[in-house]
C-alpha cells in the first residue's frame, strides 16, 4: 500500500506541474496593445519646428494628473490633419509667430478617465483654475465633458499661438496655488502664447471663440488662429477657440484607443 501510495502521489504531482506550466502562459499572456493606423503620424515628423506642450502628459490639467493613455508627451495625428498644421506653421513663420498644440489624438481610455474624473463630486482639487465658476454637477449637461471625443479619431487637435523667439513656460508644480483661467494674463498660469482672453481648457463661455467680452488684441489673436487654420481647411469649434478639426477627417466614425506614445506609430516616421 505504502509503495502504490507513493506512486500515486508522484504521479499526481507530476500531473500538477504539467497544469502549472501549461496554464501560465494563458494567464500571464498579456493582450497586445492597439496600434495605430498606417496613415497616422507624429506631428514632429512632418514639422519639427510647431511646439508642443502636451498637458494630459502631465498633471496641469483639469484633472490634476496624468491622463490615461498618455505614455509619452506626443502629439499623433492622422497625416492629413498634420500636413494641414505643416501648412498654418508656413505661414504663421513668415509673420513671427509659431503654433503650439496641447493635445491632439486622445485615446478612448483617456476620455473615459474625464468621465469617471467628473463622476467623482469629491474631486474638485483643479476646480479654481479650470472651472471656477461651474459646478462640477452641469460638466455633462453644459457639454464640457462627454463620452465621446472628436480627438479620438486622430484629426482634432487643442492648440494656440506663440510669438517668437519662443520664452520657455515655467513648469506646474501639483499643490501650488490655482489661479481662475480667465483672469488677466499676466495672474493667470504662465503660457508662451499670446494672449486668447482665457487658458486652455477654460471650462467657461469666456472660451467661445467670438465671445463679445474678448475684445481688442485678445479678439485679434483668436482671429489670426482661426483665420489661418480654416485656410489650410481646419474647422473650429465654436465653443472652444483652441479646438479644430481637419476636414474632411479620414476616420469620421472610428474611435481610436491605441496609447499616445512612439511605440503606437510602429517604427513610422
Amino acid at each position: 500500500m505504502t509503495q502504490i501510495s507513493t506512486s500515486l502521489r508522484g504521479l499526481v504531482t507530476a500531473f500538477a506541474a504539467v497544469l502549472a506550466v501549461t496554464a501560465v502562459p494563458a494567464t500571464a499572456q498579456a493582450r497586445p496593445e492597439p496600434r495605430a493606423p498606417q496613415d497616422f503620424v507624429a506631428l514632429r515628423s512632418v514639422d519639427p519646428t510647431i511646439i508642443e506642450e502636451m498637458r494630459y502628459a502631465t498633471a496641469h490639467n483639469f484633472v490634476g494628473e496624468r491622463v490615461d493613455g498618455y505614455r509619452q508627451p506626443l502629439c499623433i495625428l492622422t497625416r492629413p490633419a498634420a500636413e494641414a498644421l505643416h501648412l498654418a506653421q508656413t505661414r504663421l513663420l513668415r509673420e513671427g509667430y509659431s503654433l503650439k498644440v496641447y493635445d491632439c489624438y486622445r485615446p478612448q481610455r483617456a476620455v473615459d478617465h474625464f468621465v469617471r474624473w467628473a463622476e467623482d463630486l469629491d474631486d474638485q482639487a483643479m476646480k479654481a483654475e479650470f472651472y471656477p465658476d461651474v459646478d462640477k454637477t452641469r460638466l455633462f449637461a453644459d457639454g464640457y465633458i462627454a463620452e465621446k471625443s472628436g480627438h479620438s479619431r486622430g484629426s482634432t487637435m487643442d492648440l494656440t499661438i506663440v510669438r517668437l523667439p519662443a520664452k520657455p513656460t515655467r513648469p506646474y508644480h501639483p499643490g501650488q496655488p490655482l489661479k481662475f483661467c480667465f483672469a488677466p494674463q499676466d495672474e493667470r498660469f504662465p503660457d508662451n502664447s499670446v494672449d486668447m482672453g482665457t487658458g486652455y481648457d477654460c471650462f467657461d463661455t469666456r472660451s467661445h471663440t467670438l465671445d463679445p467680452r474678448i475684445q481688442g488684441a485678445r479678439h485679434a489673436n483668436r482671429m489670426l488662429l482661426k483665420n489661418t487654420l480654416e485656410a489650410v481647411g481646419l474647422v473650429n469649434l465654436p465653443e472652444e477657440w483652441w479646438h479644430f478639426t481637419y476636414k474632411p477627417e479620414p476616420y469620421p466614425d472610428t474611435y481610436f484607443d491605441f496609447p499616445v506614445s512612439a511605440k503606437s506609430l510602429a517604427g513610422r516616421r
